[in-house]
């Protein structure tokens, strides 16, 4: 009796001391030591993130709940590691920075059961992922993302009742604790605000071969939901296709690998939102070796103006046909813009893409552009190009140089792996790619840096639907995390309240000078002018500045910044410095003085800028062009009326 009494109390004492040894705690710091990340080992995985003496995020959890067990789970810790990281990224398309300075700290916990976690702390945010190693495949039935906010945050978000979207809803802008399960999810970016000081980001990056995340409120924070793995499909018309049958998993995948970056960007300060490059930093590297004939570039696009070139030099019927696109061919040569778009009609139908339309010529098109230094870049359905991954190697022999591809509208594994397959295929025959019906970036365009674009983005195409009090969230949201397929470049402009459009005669809600920021403050290696030739050869000025204006950039610095109100942005390109500026309607009239300390001390710039004219509250084509110098300690003040803009280039002198 005496023994068994003994034995009972040693079981009890390893037992206690294995519970206890289980039960781990671990900090990772950023950088500069104002961001936290703490983790206990218990039950589950557990984490909180704290910046400066502020709790955001408690007792948030995860796990990857697989087919034969649940990793997080009662986690049995076998080793840790952790270090610094101190590297420069140098991306093939740069969109916000030539060179980006990558520094982290970084904390790896391995697990029993073949799997580790891995947390990264930055200065501008917090990171996590799951890593596995164990052998043939894994089916992943759901992954646990559960964030808890302490107190009751403001969300800003794009809210969609289906996981069938293309990610063009408006945002949405509610409290946390009104979001709940039986309220629609949202798709990924978010902006969350925790009323107090800091706002933070939550996206993704290092997407593949898994399905895109999405988010439900819980009414005290958000927790992560997939869309399952559709294993039989039916017909959908010519784009799109019916899911007759889903797996129970949303993924099945190898065994081996590094799960999607989970990130938060953190920050007290709307600026830095604009300029951060989480995305990139967690990004894989390209699997390019020569990427030399990637050229990102502005391109002269048809659809939003309805291919109706008109006045005394256009002597023929304008439309989707060869004298139309030769137009286009030619006025994109004048001004030095890379390529032309031919979109829905080039072909004679959606799902022949070997079968040009006879009245476009598409091969005299093409012969047309390089007589002209233009590319060719040819629209198609998702639909079309899987069911043709040949066309690839057929339109290099033709000389397209870039696709735009449409109506993708899901992002669960397999078209995840779509996206893959189209650029690593569109790569091997040094074709770029746009995407549009686009999920958000996720670090694709990075690992193939032919992806130049994304649309997901409620753009200028959806006319009354686009107002500036939407799109001046994009800075802040959308673009923040990756590129961005907007087709600026109204010549036609309204505020909202008097507003009409109708193709041809295609109109945006906003000033001009806001028309003319917008290529400067949004981020796209495919930026596009949306409008007709005939508008841009009657505003030869705002053409010229449109046209002058780059796609890629060594140096971005946000000037003034207040999500969902104004963004004034500051880019260079070599010695040359472009600043752009929009806001709501929240006011008649904002006034700002900006700093010029980004210039070179000592050298004198000429200014070229363009403002809201004295009338643009009501009539938005009111403008003003002017000329001045400036240098380094000079402040230059600027106003934007309600839907305004205002748009420069300094040059040295």
């Amino acid at each position: 009796m005496k023994n068994i009494k003994l034995f009972a109390g040693l079981f009890f004492l390893i037992a206690v001391y294995n519970l206890q040894a289980q039960k781990a705690n671990f900090e990772v710091n950023s950088p500069n030591g104002a961001l936290k990340v703490s983790i206990t080992l218990a039950d589950k995985i557990y984490y909180s993130i704290t910046a400066g003496k502020e709790v955001l995020a408690e007792k948030n959890h995860l796990s990857l709940l697989l087919s034969d067990g649940n990793l997080g789970l009662n986690p049995k810790l076998i080793t840790s590691k952790s270090g610094k990281v101190n590297e420069i990224l140098k991306p093939v398309i740069p969109l916000k920075f030539s060179t980006v300075s990558n520094s982290y700290q970084y904390l790896i916990l391995n697990f029993k059961g073949n799997y580790a976690v891995e947390f990264r702390a930055f200065d501008e945010g917090i990171a996590y992922r799951f890593i596995t190693s164990k052998r043939g495949e894994i089916e992943v039935l759901n992954e646990n993302f559960t964030v808890n906010f302490p107190s009751d945050y403001l969300v800003h978000l794009q809210q969609t009742g289906s996981f069938k979207t293309s990610s063009e809803e408006e945002y949405s802008h509610i409290n946390s604790s009104v979001w709940n399960s039986s309220a629609k999810m949202s798709t990924l970016p978010i902006l969350v605000d925790s009323k107090k000081q800091y706002k933070i980001l939550i996206s993704e990056s290092d997407l593949s071969d898994y399905p895109g995340m999405f988010l439900k409120g819980t009414g005290n924070g958000v927790t992560g939901i997939f869309p399952k793995t559709p294993l039989d499909f039916g017909p959908d018309g010519d784009r799109s296709l019916k899911i007759l049958k889903e797996a129970d998993y949303i993924a099945k995948t190898t065994g081996t690998r590094n799960f999607p970056w989970r990130y938060f960007v953190i920050t007290k300060n709307d600026k830095e939102l604009i300029e951060n490059t989480m995305t990139l930093k967690l990004a894989p590297k390209s699997e390019l070796k020569d990427v030399s004939w990637i050229k990102p570039g502005q391109a002269s696009w048809e659809w939003w103006n309805g291919a109706t070139p008109y006045g005394p030099d256009v002597n023929f019927v304008s439309g989707y046909n060869l004298n139309t696109y030769k137009y286009y061919i030619d006025f994109a040569s004048k001004f030095g813009i890379k390529y032309i778009i031919m979109d829905e009609g080039w072909a004679k139908s959606t799902t022949d893409p070997y079968s040009p339309n006879p009245d476009v010529d598409v091969h005299e098109l093409i012969r047309y552009g390089k007589e002209k230094n233009v590319g060719i870049v040819l629209w198609l359905t998702w639909l079309t190009v899987d069911k043709n991954m040949e066309l690839f190697k057929t339109f290099k022999d033709w000389g397209v140089t870039g696709v735009k591809i449409d109506f993708m509208d899901r992002s669960d594994q397999v078209m995840v792996n779509y996206y893959e397959k189209v650029v690593k295929e569109a790569a091997r025959n040094q074709i770029f790619v746009d995407f549009h019906g686009a999920f958000k970036p996720s670090g694709l365009e990075y690992k193939y840096p032919n992806l130049i674009s994304y649309e997901g983005v409620r753009g200028m195409e959806q006319m009354e639907g686009c107002k500036p009090d939407n799109s001046v969230y994009f800075p802040f949201i959308r673009n923040a995390v990756g590129p961005m397929d907007y087709t600026p470049g109204a010549m036609i402009s309204m505020q909202p309240e008097v507003y009409r459009s109708e193709r041809p005669n295609s109109a945006s809600i906003g000033t001009r000078a806001y028309q003319l920021a917008l290529f400067v403050v949004f981020e796209s290696g495919l930026q596009m002018l949306a409008d007709n030739p005939t508008l841009y050869y009657r505003e030869k000025e705002c053409t010229d500045f449109i046209t002058s204006v780059p796609t890629i950039w060594d140096e971005t610095i946000a000037l003034e910044a207040k999500a969902g109100q104004y963004a004034i942005v500051a880019k260079r390109k070599g010695a040359k410095w472009f600043i752009g500026g929009i806001t709501n309607s929240g006011e008649k009239e904002r006034s700002f003085k900006l700093n010029l300390n980004f210039l070179k001390a000592g050298k004198s710039y000429k200014v070229t800028s363009f403002e809201d004219g004295i009338n643009a509250g009501y009539q938005a084509m009111d403008y003003r062009r002017k000329n001045y110098d400036v240098k380094s300690n000079d402040i230059v003040e600027i106003k934007m009326v309600k839907n305004g803009g205002w748009a420069a280039v300094f040059e040295e002198i």
